[in-house]
């Protein structure tokens, strides 16, 4: 059965570390305040492959910059170490902000496209698929490359084997469903 990624209640029945990340989200009504803007919890600790250092990204769709880090600097610029800053990615404008709660360091990240369209959810999307293929100690090997010092994307690149900019890589392969992802593995 597929996630419903922007409703964070199955993170209540997985690990601790998730357990807390929902915590921590509820806690600070993040979705709640950012529900206009479709927020979603991207990243590894959805798909149980987080580090210590992961932190918590939260993916938004957002049309107005202006009235987007309006909120998020009156919602959450209390809270630890709070910056916000825009930047092109990929040629879209983008709003990024960060601040620390608890254990955990939260990324928001607001860019003008649907949040299923957006590279970090469709990062984390290929990369449970890979895992599902690949099993469980495909996820332990990976997790011990970012112990080593990897981030993610390029963790997965090299556990399999994949050529070019990880990231890119990542996007190509997003395009397939499972059934094309095992035949592409086999090579």
């Amino acid at each position: 059965m597929e996630n419903n990624w922007n409703d964070i209640v199955y993170l209540k029945l997985g690990n601790e570390r998730q357990k807390n990340a929902y915590s921590i989200v509820d806690k600070l009504k993040i979705f709640t305040i950012l529900r206009e803007y479709n927020p979603t919890l991207v990243g590894t600790i959805p798909i149980e492959i987080d580090i210590l250092e992961s932190d918590l990204d939260i993916v938004c769709e957002v049309y107005d910059l202006e009235e987007f880090e309006e909120l998020v600097i009156k919602s959450f610029n209390k809270y630890d170490n709070f910056r916000i800053e825009r930047q092109a990615v990929k040629g879209l404008l983008t709003s990024i902000s960060y601040f620390g709660y608890s254990n955990f360091l939260i990324e928001i990240f607001g860019q003008p496209k649907p949040v299923i369209e957006q590279n970090g959810y469709r990062h984390m999307i290929v990369e449970k698929k890979l895992l599902e293929i690949s099993g469980e100690s495909a996820r332990k090997k990976i997790i011990k490359l970012k112990k080593s010092g990897l981030k993610t994307e390029p963790a997965f690149a090299k556990y399999f084997n994949l050529k070019g900019d990880p990231f890119d890589e990542l996007l190509k392969l997003s395009r397939l469903n499972k059934e094309e992802l095992i035949l592409f593995l086999r090579k």
